[in-house]
Order: C-alpha cells, then sequence, then structure tokens
C-alpha cells in the first residue's frame, strides 16, 4: 500500500515534505458504487484555515476494509428504514459475518447532518424477483432527546469507523490492483529467435 497523503486537494507545495502537516477533512456524503467510492467533504490545511469543498470520485476499488465498515451500518439501515424487528441474534460481533437476515440488505452510503451531528443512512433492499429497492432513513440525530432511536450511540460509535475509512480512502487506502494474466499463468518473457523466410519472385 502506498503512503497515505496529508493534504487530499491541490497542495501547492510538496505534499510529502517534512514539514507538511495533516489537513483536517470532513466528511459530508459519501456514496460506493461498483466498488468505487463518491465523496463530497471539505479540507483545511490546518485547523485554522478556511474550509475548501470537494467532490471526489475514486478510479481505484475501495479497500475491504470500507466495505466491512458500511456492512457494520447494515442493522442500523434495517431497524431505522423499519425494514425488520430486533431479534435476540439481531447484532453481530465485529469480526463476524453479519446474520443470514441482512443478505438481501447493503449500505451504499451516507449523508452526514450540519456539524456531523447526525446522519442519513442510503441503502438497498434485494427483491424476490432480483429487483432492487432503494432505502433511505430518516435523518438521526446523535443528541436524541426523545429517545426515538435507542441504539443511536452505537450508530455513532460505528458511523466512526466508517468515516475513518472514507478519511483513509481519500488519502489513498485502496485496493492493490494487478491486471491478471488471460490464462491464469505466470507472464514469462521467452526470448525467440528470427528465423527470416526467403520470398520467391
Amino acid at each position: 500500500m502506498s503512503q497515505l497523503l496529508p493534504i487530499v486537494g491541490p497542495a501547492g507545495a510538496n505534499p510529502y515534505s517534512p514539514e507538511a502537516t495533516t489537513s483536517v477533512i470532513t466528511i459530508l456524503r459519501v456514496r460506493v458504487k461498483d466498488q468505487q467510492l463518491t465523496c463530497e467533504f471539505t479540507e483545511q490545511r490546518n485547523a485554522e484555515a478556511p474550509p475548501r469543498a470537494f467532490a471526489l470520485t475514486c478510479a481505484e476499488q475501495v479497500h475491504p476494509d470500507l466495505t466491512h465498515a458500511l456492512s457494520r451500518l447494515v442493522p442500523h439501515l434495517c431497524l431505522l428504514a423499519e425494514q425488520l424487528i430486533e431479534t435476540p441474534d439481531f447484532w453481530p460481533d465485529e469480526s463476524e459475518e453479519l446474520p443470514a437476515l441482512f443478505e438481501p440488505f447493503t449500505v451504499t452510503g451516507f449523508s452526514m447532518g450540519r456539524h456531523q451531528s447526525g446522519v442519513t443512512l442510503i441503502g438497498q433492499r434485494e427483491l424476490t424477483a432480483g429487483r432492487v429497492l432503494n432505502l433511505t432513513t430518516p435523518y438521526q440525530s446523535f443528541d436524541d432527546e426523545q429517545g426515538s432511536y435507542p441504539y443511536t450511540g452505537l450508530l455513532e460509535t460505528t458511523l466512526a469507523t466508517a468515516l475513518n475509512e472514507v478519511e483513509a480512502a481519500l488519502r489513498g487506502k485502496c485496493t492493490d490492483y494487478r491486471q491478471l494474466n488471460l490464462f491464469g499463468q505466470p507472464t514469462e518473457t521467452v526470448p525467440i529467435q528470427y528465423v527470416p523466410t526467403l520470398t520467391r519472385a
């Protein structure tokens, strides 16, 4: 994996110089489609600098860590969009795969509230006929004073992991890309001797 970039937007001077400090990134919107990240964010060269707004689509495939972090938001998507009801084995451990009841669901992105004080999750549910139902949850504030969603703290913690992975992707963390040979054989260079042929007149 390559070195993560300290500054994502136009850096001016050499971003790899020793005096380059890591910029401050605030994620606004995230979408992953066809394993490619599209993100709207602001970046400040330092805490006192004014924010600069960017929209970026990464050409590289997202790292599996980002895909995993988004998958951890699926139970929240299901509850907030009222697609499933909570069961005793509803919440998986961090290391284990999601239970089978979550198979038709995918979180494809999210939109952060002002000052990152809440989130709207965006996802899909694959229906039995193979068609896709797009899902958008109601906005969920992290300062939920009415207590309408009992897992607000868990949502905020899980989302923080996803935000860290998105920021790492913006700074260069992605899946290593290697072109595979057509026939699955290792590519070797074999010298071939040139033999001239005689042409008849």
